[in-house]
């Protein structure tokens, strides 16, 4: 399984972008996941959404950020609205097995965000 993310760019403080991410094979039953990095920190969580669609996020961006799947498609989104400089990092998208077994990372999409 190959993941294909794309929709990074740069944008203003206050903007919206929308990030999706595609798998090349069946992950339906996997969790889903975007994760981000900025320069100098730790890779940390921002939002997940189960196959039953049951949502997590980190408190950082909650309620302007919205995950979202859509599995005959075979994505995961990333709707991130009232954007600020601190959201600027590189987003990767995950897909997890239930058990583990099975981890797939896509290739990371620079977001940046001026002030």
């Amino acid at each position: 399984v190959q993941l294909q993310a794309s929709g990074g760019g740069l944008v203003q403080a206050g903007g919206s972008l929308r990030l999706s991410c595609t798998a090349s094979g069946r992950t339906f039953s996997y969790t889903k996941a975007w994760y981000r990095q900025a320069p100098g920190k730790q890779r940390e969580e921002v939002a997940s959404i189960t196959s039953g669609y049951s949502t997590n996020y980190a408190d950082s961006v909650k309620g302007r950020f919205t995950i979202s799947r859509d599995n005959a498609k075979k994505t995961v989104y990333l709707q991130m609205n009232s954007l600020k400089p601190e959201d600027t990092a590189v987003y990767y998208c995950n897909a997890i097995s239930g058990a583990g077994r099975n981890n797939y990372w896509g290739q990371g999409t620079q977001v940046t965000v001026s002030s």
